[in-house]
């Protein structure tokens, strides 16, 4: 990863490999967010403005890493691959817990690090409440 890189982190009370089928069963990526080159659009709202980021799939270990491109329109800037961010999601399993770890580079500053850090904490925190609400 390059450039500043802000990593949000979650405590999810399930195994690892239910929170890696939230991450990557299409049915639950559409109730939060695959393989190398799948395209990937997020829609939504972000405080009050409709979004369509997109990225790409760029690695897939099952149950432990996803890898994906990221680009928001909201960000001001051209869709151009310098302004993509990576994100990087990593599981670790341990007493039937899953630590979910999620990184961002490429921000451009710290305060913009910082504040991607609270919104994937916050898309995180949607993340729990999906996995551990799931029978």
């Amino acid at each position: 990863m390059t450039g500043r890189v802000a990593t949000a982190e979650a405590e999810i009370h399930a195994p690892r490999s239910k929170v890696w089928r939230a991450l990557t069963d299409p049915e639950q990526i559409q109730k939060y967010m695959l393989k190398p080159g799948s395209r990937i659009t997020w829609k939504g709202e972000y405080e009050g403005k409709t979004y369509e980021d997109k990225g790409e799939v760029l690695e897939v270990v099952q149950d432990r890493r996803l890898k994906v491109t990221h680009f928001s329109p909201l960000s001001g800037k051209e869709d151009a691959p310098e302004n993509y961010h990576t994100l990087v999601y990593e599981l670790k399993e341990n007493d039937g817990k899953t630590h979910v770890s999620l990184s961002q580079d490429n921000n451009p500053s710290d305060e913009a690090a910082e504040h991607s850090r609270a919104n994937w904490e916050k898309m995180l925190s949607a993340l729990k409440e999906v996995v551990e609400g799931q029978p």
